[in-house]
């Protein structure tokens, strides 16, 4: 047996999935804080739901699963940036709040090259647990970018590019 056979978890991890993983922990930490801001920033209901259940359904659990592993392998964690405090939409100056439709192109921006992200590292993993790991979060983001969509038709925030009706 070679020494990339057998129990993936005894495996060693290559240079490329580390960085990776340092780096999604070290964005996704950051977005932690990026999604308490946004929302703050939040007027509709909806909206404010949506975000909530993708940080606590989606980015958090992200986090503790490349936590754990770099962990495992002894691999010293990102910093993470200070949290911010809650904030009541009304005390945010409105020439200074993003308005909802930004927020939601923001958050589908990120869910967007996150999908990247992850198809990426599950093509340079040797780890066969890596990459179903980015796989199952793949297909997580999936799930929320399809909800979200569905929340930016009905709210009329969609913005398509020109259609091409005969």
């Amino acid at each position: 047996m070679g020494i990339l056979s057998g129990n993936p978890q005894d495996e060693p991890l290559h240079s490329g999935e580390i960085y990776h993983l340092w780096s999604h922990l070290f964005a996704t930490k950051s977005y932690l804080v990026t999604s308490q801001i946004l929302m703050n920033h939040t007027g509709d209901h909806d909206l404010k739901i949506f975000l909530e259940d993708f940080r606590e359904n989606c980015v958090k659990p992200e986090e503790e699963d490349i936590e754990a592993i770099l962990k495992a392998n002894g691999i010293r964690l990102p910093p993470a940036p200070p949290g911010r405090p809650d904030v009541h939409l009304e005390d945010i100056p409105a020439g200074a709040r993003f308005n909802d439709p930004e927020i939601a192109m923001l958050v589908q921006k990120e869910i967007m090259s996150g999908k990247v992200m992850c198809s990426f590292i599950m093509g340079i993993s040797v780890r066969e647990d890596v990459a179903e790991m980015y796989g199952e979060f793949h297909t997580l983001k999936s799930e929320y970018e399809t909800k979200l969509m569905k929340i930016v038709k009905e709210k009329g925030w969609l913005v398509p590019p020109p259609l091409n009706i005969k």
